[in-house]
């Protein structure tokens, strides 16, 4: 499908962190080990390799997720396949994106998350083609934030998922609810070829499988599993024992709130903010409900490994700690928090990986691209504030007609010449002068105003389309990325969209991209 790319600096669009601005341009080396370039992988790869993992077992449990789990001949997508043969070999490396278990997959942000992903493992595999590059799916199944992953926005209505017995971990949550809720997203999307391919790929995903963690790996596999997606369940006891004893170790020592808390300080010397604030014990008891353990005990520290689930601190140590895993890509809100946890991989012997900045967008086409060249702007004129868009659109449309600032500067230079002369009568008139002067130029200020508003409502039917076209990139006020669901933009371009995606993503392109599909 053709596309057109437009590149802005992520600094131009006045959407990202300083943070994150700082880390691409290398300020906050002493939060991270490996610079966010290609040119990193070797070395982090040879930490990696050095320390231990059980590629057995990481293989064993990811075979049978995928075959007692995936009710679909999906799971026979031959790409997957061979990349999790490959898992057993030495020469092994994944790279991994971790993600909420979102109805329909969330924002547009988790497609363009798990696209990165895969482009990353293609393009270290042409850099070091000696050794094999994985991409994979973290799902953040133990969660118990329900309200995150309940809902979606689609053509301007909030849909939601109405289950009042939800409690514990997302991933364990029984989807037989979910069929209201897929019924009117039916009457929604349509009887389109498209509207009807996605019915069916949803239907089977929710109504097929018993709970939101399998019907989101088939969901995501049946999206992204020709392209060798690898997708784990981390609520597993056999890779919770490989963890067990940093596990037993945060519970009964607290050592890993002391040493985060220690980074969070460096952090705000530096003049950041932290994201993540440490509890003394960072595990949940994970059963019919998730709940905090709050202070060590003997019974505690005999629980069984699935008993346990780490929260949003250990989840990226366990997380490197059985994968090969020498990369990870995230977003700005995720990035700020790993960068607390460095010292913590440190003192465990644990490798931090690469943390790669996933890429960013905003989609349009044709139609709105013209629509914005009749108001005058540019692709990249929509991160603008929308009261001046306006006013610039106002000031072109009315010319020269309501802009008073010639007017502004001979009167500024007419007082001038006032305060000079007052000035060799009595100096302590200058600020006389001046105050005059500003009286005048408020004046002149609420004339022009006056006359901007009486523009506005010559041109209000234009305004009113040009909020529409800032709406569309920033639906809500938010990124469209981080507020619009795919299903929009698979509707209308079908199975096309995430190959034409997935062709204009390029990893290590730290940009805003502004991409035209038509």
């Amino acid at each position: 499908m053709p596309y057109k790319k437009t590149n802005i600096p992520l600094s131009d669009t006045g959407q990202f962190p300083q943070l994150l601005l700082d880390y691409i341009e290398g300020k906050v080396d002493q939060f991270y080990a490996y610079a966010p370039h290609a040119g990193s992988f070797k070395e982090a790869m040879a930490h990696r390799a050095s320390r231990p993992l059980n590629r057995l077992l990481l293989q064993e449990v990811i075979l049978e997720q995928y075959n007692s789990k995936i009710k679909s001949p999906l799971a026979d997508f031959q790409a997957t396949n061979t990349n999790i043969e490959l898992l057993s070999d030495n020469k092994t490396f994944t790279v991994c994106t971790g993600h909420q278990l979102c109805l329909f997959t969330g924002p547009l942000y988790f497609i363009y998350k798990i696209i990165t992903t895969i482009n990353l493992a293609e393009e270290l595999k042409a850099k070091y083609p000696e050794n094999n590059f994985v991409p994979v799916y973290w799902m953040a199944s133990e969660d118990h934030d329900f309200e995150e992953i309940r809902s979606i926005h689609l053509f301007g209505k909030k849909l939601s998922w109405d289950n009042p017995e939800a409690k514990g971990a997302v991933g364990r949550l029984s989807t037989s609810s979910l069929n209201a809720m897929l019924e009117e997203l039916s009457t929604i999307l349509g009887d389109s070829a498209n509207a009807k391919e996605l019915i069916t790929l949803f239907d089977n995903a929710y109504l097929k499988h018993p709970n939101l963690a399998d019907a989101t790996r088939y969901l995501v596999h049946a999206l992204f599993g020709a392209y060798g997606l690898v997708i784990i369940d981390p609520d597993d006891a056999r890779l919770k024992q490989e963890f067990i004893e940093i596990i037993k170790d945060d519970i009964s020592n607290n050592t890993n709130f002391k040493i985060v808390n220690t980074t969070i300080t460096g952090l705000e010397k530096a003049g950041y903010k932290a994201q993540v604030n440490p509890r003394e014990i960072n595990v949940f008891r994970l059963g019919s409900d998730r709940v905090r353990i709050e202070q060590a005990s003997a019974e505690v520290l005999s629980l069984k490994p699935e008993e346990y689930s780490p929260n949003v601190v250990l989840r990226p140590l366990y997380q490197q700690r059985i994968l090969p895993n020498i990369a990870y890509v995230g977003g700005p809100g995720e990035f700020a928090y790993w960068f607390e946890y460095k010292a913590m991989f440190d003192h465990h012997g644990i490798t931090f990986p690469v943390l790669i900045p996933r890429n960013f967008a905003m989609l349009t086409d044709e139609k709105t691209n013209q629509q914005l060249q009749k108001f005058g702007f540019a692709v990249n004129d929509p991160f603008k504030d929308l009261e001046a868009l306006i006013k610039e659109f106002i000031s072109r449309a009315a010319g020269s007609g309501i802009s008073l600032k010639e007017q502004e500067d001979k009167i500024a230079l007419l007082y001038a010449g006032i305060s000079e002369k007052a000035a060799l009568v009595d100096p302590t008139l200058k600020g006389t002068v001046e105050a005059e002067l500003q009286k005048t130029l408020n004046g002149i200020k609420n004339i022009e105003s006056r006359l901007l508003r009486s523009e506005k409502q010559k041109q209000e039917t234009s305004i009113n389309q040009l909020r529409k076209l800032k709406e569309k990139f920033f639906p809500e006020g938010n990124l469209q990325e981080r507020y619009d669901n795919f299903i929009p933009y698979y509707l209308k371009y079908g199975k096309e969209m995430i190959p034409a995606l997935k062709a204009a993503f390029k990893p290590f392109e730290y940009e805003m991209l502004i991409i035209e599909m038509n």
